[in-house]
């Protein structure tokens, strides 16, 4: 049974982006995003044929155990020396991301307004 929402989502969506709280998230600095690591996009779905002990294995992990079978894949590609095409990703082409940590749409989630 799924719990019920404590959070005022009426009041949320009400919410301008100038009333939510970032005092507890620092500022980002100049060289944030040369530092920053680009995911690899968007999933592909497949279908791959594996023993039945090696999915058990992972199974018995428990829940998340397909993207611990990626994990596992993503660090034989490395340890082989693959490299992924860089890409270089610009402040103005990430709209929205200014500061380290919850994006304002996530601090909404929370419903906790900005301080006075």
């Amino acid at each position: 049974m799924k719990r019920k929402s404590k959070t005022d989502w009426a009041r949320v969506k009400a919410m301008k982006d100038s009333e939510i709280d970032y005092t507890d998230i620092p500022p980002l600095e100049k060289d944030f995003f040369k530092k920053a690591v680009l995911w690899p996009g968007t999933k592909k779905q497949i279908t791959l044929r594996l023993d039945p002990d090696v999915v058990d294995f992972f199974k018995k992990k428990g829940r998340g155990y397909q993207s611990m079978i990626n994990a596992v894949l993503r660090k034989y590609v490395e340890a082989h020396g693959f490299e992924p095409e860089k890409k270089t990703m610009h402040v103005a082409e990430a709209p929205g991301v200014y500061r380290a940590g919850r994006t304002g749409s996530e601090r909404a989630k929370t419903g906790r307004k900005r301080k006075p």
